[in-house]
């Protein structure tokens, strides 16, 4: 009788311990976040999604034609591996533009200001048509590589600066505007001497609230101290408290 119970305690015991492990995602919600992704330079793009796939989440990844640190581009086909293994996970795709410049004021009517931020790339007008192919483009990529994919009817300028006209003729080609929320910019853009991770863990516990949009990228070559080294406790400890993470909606959120 004696061993019966032990064994029956120590199962028990076991079971508890596998429960406390379990990403509160698989328990009860006291909360919603919304986890995005943009592409990026890409460098710890494996380790972020290994992260993900360990906790448990979800996220809304949009996708631009970005260099990588593998010497070659986010939408070409070497990444086509990666984006597939991300849609079988259950993750969502939607738009950062094709080349991901930036748009710098409306030109008119129909007409807005698109220029890039790395010297001798230029700058160009665009009208309806053009803004379009620029938005849908990168969609085309995944279709191609991912026919499977989720996509969603959203967008999101690089940087997240637009402009009235800009996001009025999105609209016209089916895509609504997703930024982030106030303090859903996780801040691995950030120079990493003045904002250590240390202390971007610390005020995204102590800051983020229900309903919030996070904004994340897979990876930032200018940040010395890689923000992925503390996504897995980040993720953490908000699902600690109770938070659960959700793609988005396809009408998104604002």
């Amino acid at each position: 009788m004696l061993r019966w119970r032990q064994a029956v305690r120590r199962l028990l015991l076991a079971a508890l311990a596998a429960l406390l492990t379990l990403p509160a995602a698989a328990q009860s919600c006291r909360g919603t976040l919304y986890l995005t992704i943009d592409t990026g330079w890409s460098r710890e793009a494996e380790e972020i999604a290994a992260i993900l796939r360990r906790r448990n989440v979800r996220a809304t990844l949009f996708l631009a034609d970005e260099p990588t640190a593998r010497g070659d581009r986010s939408l070409s086909p070497g990444w086509a591996d990666f984006w597939r293994a991300r849609a079988a996970e259950g993750h969502v795709f939607a738009s950062h533009t094709w080349r991901h410049w930036y748009f710098t004021g409306d030109a008119g009517r129909g007409r807005v200001r698109y220029a890039s931020r790395r010297a001798g790339e230029g700058a160009e007008v665009l009208d309806q048509a053009a803004l379009c192919a620029e938005l849908e483009r990168p969609i085309q990529a995944l279709r191609a590589m991912v026919p499977e994919a989720k996509v969603l009817p959203l967008w999101r300028a690089p940087g997240g600066r637009t402009t009235s006209g800009a996001v009025a003729m999105a609209r016209q080609c089916g895509f609504a505007h997703q930024g982030w929320t106030a303090d859903g910019f996780l801040g691995d853009e950030l120079d990493a001497a003045a904002h250590p991770n240390r202390a971007l863990l610390a005020r995204n516990l102590a800051n983020i609230r229900d309903g919030e949009v996070l904004i994340m990228h897979w990876g930032v070559r200018s940040r010395r101290e890689p923000f992925a080294s503390i996504l897995e406790p980040l993720i953490a400890g908000l699902q600690e408290r109770g938070f659960c993470f959700e793609t988005l909606p396809p009408e998104g959120r604002h």
